[in-house]
């Protein structure tokens, strides 16, 4: 399997997914760490969290996939949603929560 068929298949399979900078208890960026409140805050207690600094693959591999250069990356309902700015706008409006409400039903 390659890094592209396995990160397409984390989407697929996984209603929310955030490839991030370590962990959701223990994130390595300020982004990262924005990125895992604005979902708890819109009720995402549970989604799939990828640590792209501990596989190099991924870390590279899902830039490649979504042409996106930076992590955070959000996917939800196997739709790139975009990297903090664009959670932290979609937050402000209520965009993100319905997207997760949507998602976690």
């Amino acid at each position: 399997m390659t890094i592209q068929e396995k990160i397409a298949e984390q989407i697929k399979n996984n209603p929310i997914v955030l490839y991030m900078k370590g962990t959701p208890q223990f994130p390595q960026c300020g982004f990262s760490s924005k990125a895992v409140h604005l979902l708890k805050a819109c009720g995402a207690d549970q989604f799939v969290a990828v640590d792209v600094l501990s596989d190099a693959e991924i870390r590279q591999g899902i830039k490649d996939f979504s042409n996106w250069p930076t992590i955070p990356q959000l996917y939800i309902k196997g739709e790139f949603i975009g990297g903090c700015d664009i959670m932290t706008e979609m937050y402000e409006t209520g965009e993100l929560a319905t997207l997760i409400q949507v998602a976690l039903a």
